[in-house]
């Protein structure tokens, strides 16, 4: 080692004074805006709405705009998302749902997550060589579950909604009757031409019959989406799980050797279960629990890191970026062994987020060397997910909230459309552990507690996220990345609470992330150079990657809604309500 590598080495060395002191320190008052930034977040007086496409927030603001509360809002920005956006928005799929009730000041968690049908069986994927067949794992038509998206807005229309449920879902009619093209979508369908040829049912409705691409001023129609989708207003969406609907969904599984039923849709129901949530300072971050990795490891990954003094070396700083991978590690090694389905197995939620279990981590962590995957396994000191999914954020007037991540899970999913539905299939069946120690489309290793069983709901890292400031609801986020949504988040929510950026700020930050395996620490373009060689001579693999995920973020302050659409990808719009 050169002297000099050996200086800068010391130098980093020299921030762990106070290694084991937590993090207590962060009460202090959030500044409003400060003028000295580059870049400022969309600002309203009366409500908030982000999506990932314009259309659909502009459609969740006129219903804000129409008395509708949050819930209301996202009911229909879900809607119209699986209209504007098929690459991820849908009602053939799945996600989770955060809702911050401002009467009885709660937070609640609503699952509705896919399920694998009655007829699934654990070695479903499996060769004769016991070796995982991905193509029928991830694009054939067994690698469906059960779609739960449907259900889910019923069941937060039934708790909370405030306008017609029919009303909510008038706008997505009428744009699937006719929808002008963007050019983020022109680019989006015509990148995935191939992949939505290879299905009748796709090729029909998302390529041009003249084989040209799509380009702006083009209009796509949907006939039978719009068929379809009245028919769930109608019905308070029990036509898609009991009626007309189902029995179309039904006759195309039997016909294509499909596995999913009318039972399955007939038993199949969306869950409110209890949040996961930590103290940080004076924030209080709330998320996802199982089947959601995310919010568990979210969680935990806040309570490593609160032992380092990461707020005095600075977001990007080579320790920060240290401290925040080997606390990475940890976390997704214990998801590869602990996090399932909690209605099929026991997850340890209680250790996985103590603090006497992050402590004992935190201690294992080197300042001065990263630590080999290889030497870091599940539940170490224990005492006893395409990237295009999508994110959408809410928050109206009266101080509710809703955070709601929902998915196909590979772009355009499965790429199977249903022909006399119009709706593309997910492919959610991957992220089971199709083969325990057998990565799945990101990577990701799994074991036993994700394994394929009959109506039990696959492991998903989707990471919806609210958090309260000094007891009063602040902040709305999440994004998709598959396998990054958790890391994702956690670097936003750092840079905003700890690093004294604003939400754009936040955003635009260079990410980074490590999944455990592979054992590399990777880095988004613009990441600093510095920093990356720094991280290089601890030890830490760096690869370099595009740009990754998309956080949707709202958070209200001081009587002000300020909102930021990430602007990794084209398309995506952050807009207020104003009322006079």
């Amino acid at each position: 080692m050169s002297l000099t590598q050996s200086f800068k080495i010391s130098c980093f060395a020299l921030l762990s004074f106070c290694i084991f002191s937590t993090n207590q320190g962060l009460a202090k008052e959030i500044p409003l805006l400060e003028f000295d930034s580059i870049i400022f977040p969309e600002v309203a007086t009366a409500g908030m709405v982000v999506s990932q496409e314009a259309r659909a927030t502009e459609v969740g603001v006129r219903i804000l705009e129409q008395g509708g509360n949050a819930v209301d809002a996202a009911i229909a920005v879900g809607f119209a998302l699986a209209v504007t956006l098929p690459r991820a928005g849908n009602i053939g799929g799945g996600g989770f749902m955060l809702i911050y009730d401002n009467e009885d000041k709660s937070v609640q968690a609503l699952d509705y997550r896919e399920k694998a049908p009655k007829a699934a069986d654990r070695d479903m994927f499996l060769d004769w060589r016991l070796n995982v067949d991905n193509q029928k794992a991830r694009y054939s038509i067994l690698s469906s579950g059960v779609p739960g998206t449907v259900a889910g807005m019923v069941a937060a229309h039934k708790k909370y909604g405030k306008l017609p449920f029919d009303k909510l879902i008038q706008p997505a009619i009428q744009l699937a009757e006719s929808l002008p093209m963007t050019f983020a979508m022109s680019q989006s369908l015509n990148s995935r031409k191939k992949y939505l040829s290879r299905d009748a049912g796709s090729r029909q409705i998302f390529t041009k019959e003249d084989g040209s691409n799509w380009a702006m001023g083009d209009t796509l129609r949907q006939p039978q989406l719009a068929k379809t989708l009245k028919l769930i207003a109608e019905s308070y969406g029990e036509d898609f799980y009991r009626g007309i609907t189902a029995n179309k969904i039904v006759d195309y599984f039997a016909k294509q050797n499909g596995l999913i039923t009318l039972d399955d849709l007939n038993s199949y129901q969306a869950v409110w279960r209890n949040p996961v949530s930590t103290q940080y300072g004076d924030f209080d971050v709330y998320s996802m629990p199982p089947p959601s990795s995310g919010g568990i490891h979210l969680i935990q990954l806040f309570n490593i890191v609160r032992n380092f003094p990461i707020d005095k070396a600075g977001a990007n700083s080579a320790y920060t970026s240290h401290i925040k991978t080997e606390a990475m590690k940890y976390a997704y090694a214990d998801r590869s062994k602990y996090l399932g389905d909690p209605d099929f197995v026991k997850v340890p939620v209680e250790i996985l987020v103590s603090d006497d279990y992050a402590r004992k981590l935190a201690q294992k962590i080197d300042v001065k060397k990263a630590a080999a995957s290889s030497k870091i396994q599940p539940g170490m000191y224990f005492d006893n997910e395409s990237p295009q999914t999508t994110h959408f954020s809410v928050m109206d007037k009266d101080g509710n909230i809703v955070s709601n991540t929902y998915t196909l899970n590979f772009t355009f999913g499965s790429g199977i459309t249903i022909p006399e539905v119009g709706m593309l299939l997910n492919n959610e069946m991957d992220d089971f552990s199709a083969k325990p120690g057998t990565p799945n489309g990101y990577g990701l290793l799994g074991g036993q507690a994700n394994a394929i069983a009959p109506e039990k709901r696959p492991l998903s890292s989707m990471t919806p996220v609210i958090v309260l400031n000094n007891e009063k609801p602040w902040l709305a986020t999440g994004s998709p990345g598959g396998s990054r949504i958790i890391t994702i988040v956690f670097n936003f929510l750092l840079n905003r609470m700890v690093h004294d950026m604003n939400i754009a700020e936040a955003t635009i930050a260079p990410r980074i992330h490590h999944q455990w395996f592979p054992d590399k620490l990777f880095l988004e373009k613009g990441f600093p150079v510095d920093s990356a060689n720094l991280l290089e001579q601890l030890g830490h693999n760096i690869q370099y990657r595009r740009p990754w995920g998309s956080t949707m973020s709202i958070e209200f302050n001081d009587g002000l809604f300020m909102g930021f659409a990430d602007p990794r990808r084209p398309g995506a719009l952050a807009k207020g309500v104003s009322l006079n």
